[in-house]
């Protein structure tokens, strides 16, 4: 599918293409089904504030991450006690929902809503910023007294068109609102969407899956999508085969094209890797820096807004 795509002035760290690494003796299987690699990229380390992340992929890419736009991976690091919060202070956001999820560590979340609360392991937030919001971001309270791992995903998912300027929510989602699978060769945990019986219990403008998976040594999975809809996975530890016998290594990023339902992956040592995707959006894109809207004239009313304080004062929030 041809669309239309437009980048204005996004503060992009891009990833970089990665080198063809082929399995020769693969565990892998095809039958025919399965969609083929776009593409693998290295995420590339940056900061933003003092927070080091490892970034996949910011504003590009959209025709095969699409609903997604920005995928960071914060941590792992290791946190002292007593030490000064890794920490972004307060910033904007409109017409996008960054999504956070933990898998080590806390973190404090302070926002332009009226929301201050600690996050932690296992924890779901949906940052809905719609027309504009601002929050604080920072390690939490947990590691600040005790120290430990500080590690998590923060991913942007895109707002459809019709609801750039709804009026902006915080939503935290529990492990409760999730659901797991176990079978021999991998367990997994669905954030958003559906995989098999597996269902989360949070609703969404538009069809998205966000699944977090861990293959077991000698496992392999097949996973089935909608063909019309994006695919891809991002590798957190471990190795593993890919279609056409590709070897995936840590913070390695795969791009499927679309067209076919199965995705298949093996791992001879185990693997743990996030996989998303979903329906793509099929809208223009114009972002600058944290705002994702659809017309420059879009982009340039949300700098308005945030300098009338229409999105709230960042005094405050900090």
């Amino acid at each position: 599918m041809e669309k239309k795509r437009i980048i204005k002035d996004s503060a992009i760290v891009g990833a970089r293409l990665a080198k063809t690494q082929i399995v020769q003796e693969s565990g892998m299987y095809a039958k025919g089904d399965e969609r083929t690699i776009y593409q693998v990229l290295d995420s590339d380390r940056t900061k933003v504030g003092t927070l080091p992340i490892l970034r996949a992929f910011a504003g590009d890419h959209v025709d095969h991450v699409s609903p997604y736009v920005l995928f960071d991976e914060f941590g792992p690091v290791e946190v002292e006690a007593g030490a000064a919060p890794l920490r972004v202070d307060a910033h904007p956001h409109a017409g996008v929902t960054p999504t956070t999820y933990f898998i080590a560590g806390s973190g404090h979340h302070k926002d332009s809503l009226d929301y201050d609360f600690q996050i932690g392991k296992g924890d779901f937030m949906m940052f809905s910023s719609g027309r504009g919001a601002i929050h604080m971001e920072e390690s939490g309270q947990q590691l600040q007294q005790h120290g430990g791992a500080y590690h998590g995903f923060q991913i942007w998912l895109n707002t459809p068109s019709a609801y750039k300027f709804a009026p902006p929510e915080t939503i935290v989602f529990g492990e409760e609102k999730m659901s797991e699978l176990e079978t021999a060769d991998f367990s997994a945990k669905v954030i958003l969407g559906q995989l098999g019986d597996a269902a989360a219990k949070v609703s969404l403008h538009s069809p998205a899956f966000y699944y977090h998976i861990k293959l077991k040594p000698g496992g392999r999975i097949d996973l089935d999508t909608d063909p019309t809809h994006n695919a891809f996975a991002y590798l957190v530890n471990g190795q593993m085969e890919a279609q056409g016998n590709r070897k995936i290594v840590e913070n390695q990023i795969v791009l499927f094209e679309r067209g076919a339902s199965k995705v298949r992956f093996f791992s001879q040592e185990g693997a743990e890797f996030l996989m998303l995707g979903g329906e793509p959006l099929d809208e223009v894109v114009y972002s600058y820096g944290p705002f994702v809207m659809n017309t420059e004239e879009q982009i340039r009313q949300c700098i308005l807004n945030y300098r009338l304080g229409k999105m709230g004062d960042p005094a405050l929030v900090n």
